[in-house]
């Protein structure tokens, strides 16, 4: 039996009063298929490929946008470190000037040495850096600690040189030391707690430190007198003076007038009788002249 390299196709019409039939070869009908399908993996073989080219782009734009990303924060990181090393330096002249006004040394000891340089761009990582930069914040707030600490040492300084007496606190004469004397009034030997100042009733007496007024009044002793609390266990008293300028709970500054010297009280002749208590105990005001 001899095959047919044809293959017959009968088309009937659908109310079949047609037919018609066709000759196809074998060799063309599977060249067609082969074709179709060889046509339809290459077409499945560059949509995949398409796809791949696809993904990779949008991953390649990520990686872009992410490394730049990356090198706006390093230059940012850099920028910020080179900040706080500025700040840093600043600190410590500050700081040096603070310790030579309250006679401080200089003790390194207690404060970490600090980073200096700009960081390497390309050996560093964002990491790193932002390592950096916590030590120096670290560095520079131990830095800022110390330097408060010194400025209250130093605000402490000029807060006791402050209530420390000092200087006249009135214009006259030395009449009468501190210690013991003989008493213009009985001529006994007794106690003379303070300096007597000699001076034209009148004549302004001022306060020799800061303080507050702890009594302003009189006595039969002391005539019209007043009393300033400097503080730091200082006390000044002001005694026979014509008239006090001053209140109780007043505060005062070295230098401001608070009386005029006067005679009142148990007093030969005008003066200001002068006294200086520490801790209670009164102390020679020679010392503090």
């Amino acid at each position: 039996m001899v095959k047919s390299r044809y293959l017959k196709l009968i088309l009937v019409s659908a109310s079949g009063s047609r037919v018609r039939s066709l000759r196809i070869r074998k060799t063309f009908l599977g060249f067609t298929l082969c074709s179709l399908l060889l046509g339809g993996v290459l077409f499945l073989f560059f949509a995949w490929n398409y796809v791949s080219l696809q993904i990779e782009f949008e991953e390649l734009q990520r990686l872009r946008v992410e490394t730049s990303d990356q090198r706006q924060n390093l230059q940012r990181l850099v920028l910020d470190v080179e900040r706080l090393q500025q700040d840093l330096a600043s600190l410590e002249v500050s700081e040096a000037r603070i310790r030579q006004l309250a006679n401080l040394e200089d003790d390194r000891r207690l404060i970490p040495v600090a980073m200096g340089g700009q960081p390497d761009r390309d050996n560093l990582s964002l990491s790193e850096i932002q390592q950096q930069i916590n030590a120096l914040q670290i560095d520079i707030e131990l830095r800022r600690q110390a330097q408060q600490d010194v400025r209250n040492l130093l605000n402490d300084q000029i807060s006791i040189s402050r209530s420390t007496p000092k200087g006249w606190p009135t214009r006259g004469w030395l009449s009468s030391y501190f210690g013991e004397r003989k008493s213009p009034f009985n001529g006994r030997t007794v106690m003379h707690d303070g300096l007597d100042i000699a001076a034209n009733i009148g004549t302004s007496v001022t306060a020799t430190a800061d303080g507050i007024i702890a009594r302003a009044g009189y006595s039969p002793t002391y005539g019209n007198n007043l009393v300033i609390d400097h503080g730091y266990g200082y006390q000044t008293l002001y005694a026979h003076n014509s008239r006090n300028l001053v209140k109780v709970g007043q505060r005062v500054k070295r230098g401001e007038r608070i009386a005029q010297v006067g005679n009142t009280g148990t007093s030969t002749g005008p003066h200001l009788h002068y006294e200086v208590h520490l801790n209670g105990v009164p102390i020679n005001p020679r010392t503090f002249l």
